[in-house]
């Protein structure tokens, strides 16, 4: 299966920029995450976030807190998060990323956990809890099986700690827009396309822009910022939630389609 910094060098050798969407495994339910993966991968996604519920998303906002908090009380556990994807995995062209807190990778140990996902096909790691300082833990190990864990900066972090943190980066690097929690936001910060030039004077590696992406007209101005993807998690997490199963599908899938002709270069 493709490598997450594969998809990227393909995307940039044809000048596109890539479009990954975030659903959380187990809500509105295990079936309708192996569907909502099809669906998406099947309607434009490059690259697709899975986010694995947790009790305590200190980096969510209350869109994808509430889909956790749901996926939890009906049970989903983190084993059958990798079934799903073991199953949905061989048939998608799109690298799954994983996104989850490191309180379960220590629960299960570092090693248990990189086998376990890299077994069921995850390509990608994004864990928002873990600091730079704290990353050579996961860093290592998880290149060894052949998963890539991307870091996290923020319109806060120093241009120091920028390079730094875009030195380590597996994948990509994940720039986040605005300060706090992921959720809907009416509009795009322009310290943003400052943070994406301060990137690109210290690294090659792809950039990937996420919280508070809601709109097409949100990814098109990341993209012409110079960002080479964009990272869309609480609008396709509330449209799955908020409609009957068939609507919520289709309407991620539309919703997808109109993400991605909005970043596709005129």
């Amino acid at each position: 299966m493709t490598s997450v910094s594969q998809r990227f060098e393909h995307l940039r050798s044809h000048a596109r920029c890539a479009l990954i969407p975030f659903v959380t495994a187990g809500d509105p339910s295990l079936e309708m995450t192996a569907n909502a993966l099809e669906r998406l991968d099947q309607s434009g996604a490059d690259l697709i976030e899975l986010g694995v519920p947790y009790s305590d998303p200190l980096a969510d906002g209350p869109v994808i807190q509430a889909a956790a908090t749901r996926a939890l009380q009906r049970g989903t556990k983190f084993e059958q998060v990798m079934e799903v994807v073991q199953q949905v995995s061989p048939r998608l062209r799109s690298p799954i990323i994983l996104f989850t807190y490191y309180n379960p990778i220590l629960n299960r140990g570092v090693d248990s956990f990189l086998q376990q996902i890299a077994t069921a096909g995850v390509k990608g790691l994004v864990v928002p809890d873990l600091p730079l300082e704290e990353a050579e833990v996961l860093l290592k190990p998880a290149a060894a099986h052949g998963i890539e864990l991307t870091l996290l900066v923020a319109p806060t972090t120093p241009k120091e700690r920028l390079t730094a943190i875009a030195e380590q980066s597996q994948g990509f690097i994940y720039l986040v827009s605005t300060t706090g929690v992921t959720g809907m936001r009416a509009q795009m910060e322009s310290r943003v396309k400052d943070m994406i030039l301060d990137l690109r004077s210290v690294t090659d590696k792809p950039i990937g822009v996420g919280f508070g992406i809601s709109q097409p007209e949100h990814a098109r101005q990341a993209m012409e910022w110079g960002a080479d993807g964009v990272i869309v998690g609480s609008a396709f997490v509330k449209r799955l939630a908020d409609s009957s199963p068939e609507k919520g599908l289709q309407d991620i899938a539309d919703f997808c389609r109109t993400l991605k002709a909005a970043i596709v270069p005129n």
